[in-house]
């Protein structure tokens, strides 16, 4: 296909693509003449898959770059090339503050990550962005010891049983990467969602009397 057909089947305009070429996020076509390139159907999984990273995201060129670079390395194994992919993808993570509040977080953090049976791995940045979140929380009074945080880690454990049963169903080993980092970027709002709307639902139920029945 044509540049015009793939912006035209992806829904990105042709300056973005030409801009995606250019930042090396997409690779180049196969060149027909000195002004013309043929595009197929790996150009456009890739382009939404860099749609969703950049757009849905709201993750940097840059961190997109090493994302994709992860995906594609196939010297690599599999855990550590679906560990590089996923870990570069932004967390909200603040930098390291040392004071009792931080310090608190990290014995917070860690202790929870055993109780549930997993291996702690201080410089993962979703571990270092628990600790940043645990320590604000903290730092303003809030209840967040390991009693508090078990529950969200257990909910966890099991979001993540399906989360990778579904990436399994993906036969090629790149499409289960390109899967894992779509799937993390694009349902983290779905989750924040359906969070927010039982919390509506709990909040009628125990708050609402009367008027919530």
């Amino acid at each position: 296909m044509r540049l015009a057909e793939l912006s035209e089947r992806s829904g990105v305009s042709t300056a973005t693509i030409k801009y995606y070429l250019r930042e090396g996020l997409l690779r180049p076509g196969q060149r027909i003449s000195s002004t013309q390139a043929e595009y197929d159907e790996e150009h456009l999984r890739r382009l939404r898959l860099v749609r969703a990273l950049v757009h849905v995201g709201r993750v940097p060129v840059a961190t997109a770059r090493e994302v994709l670079a992860a995906v594609e390395d196939e010297n690599a194994p599999q855990l550590e090339r679906l560990g590089t992919a996923v870990g570069a993808l932004p967390t909200g993570a603040t930098g390291p503050v040392d004071d009792a509040a931080a310090d608190a977080a990290r014995e917070t953090a860690d202790a929870v990550q055993r109780r549930l049976g997993w291996r702690v791995v201080p410089e993962n940045p979703a571990h270092q962005g628990l600790v940043s979140a645990v320590a604000t929380l903290l730092r303003l009074g809030y209840p967040c010891d390991l009693d508090q945080l078990l529950p969200y880690g257990t909910l966890a454990a099991e979001l993540a049983r399906h989360e990778v049963a579904l990436i399994e169903d993906f036969d090629a080993p790149t499409t289960q990467l390109e899967a894992a980092v779509a799937l993390t970027v694009l349902y983290e709002p779905v989750l924040l969602s359906l969070r927010r709307l039982a919390q509506a639902q709990e909040a009628s139920r125990r708050f609402g009397g009367r008027d919530a029945e």
